[in-house]
């Protein structure tokens, strides 16, 4: 098998061909509840079975706001966001780590390279001494 090699730029073939699973992206409910255009999306690696890892954000909303993920963010199916918005079709074949904005002169998407998409912080400690990882393990 051929290795990603960082000093050749990728084809559009290699950009989109990651096995594509879920179904689900995770959308701002300023796009429904204030009926507002998705202008801002990236794509994140997947957190379960059913999501494809795609957030889509309006490019309104808060600190405050994307805070509360579990209020304000909501499950979507793909298929739906493409029927309410068919410039998104492309979009959605590319791979985790891809940003794309449009601004509201623009005509299209414009793919961003500086963004950089927040991943859960999870703490963890290695050990190889095996009595704190006994004593650790029955807390």
């Amino acid at each position: 098998m051929r290795g990603p090699n960082a000093d050749t730029t990728m084809t559009a073939d290699d950009e989109t061909n990651q096995t594509k699973n879920g179904f689900l992206a995770l959308v701002s409910r300023l796009v429904f509840d204030e009926t507002l255009p998705v202008r801002f999306m990236y794509k994140t690696v997947p957190e379960h079975l059913n999501d494809t890892g795609w957030r889509m954000f309006t490019g309104y909303e808060t600190e405050e706001f994307l805070e509360n993920e579990q209020i304000n963010l909501v499950p979507m199916p793909i298929e739906r966001m493409v029927e309410l918005d068919a410039s998104l079709e492309e979009l959605v074949t590319y791979n985790a780590g891809t940003v794309w904005e449009r601004t509201p002169d623009a005509e299209g998407w414009e793919r961003v390279h500086d963004f950089k998409i927040p991943a859960p912080r999870v703490d963890v400690e290695i050990t190889n001494d095996i009595d704190i990882f006994n004593k650790n393990r029955d807390e």
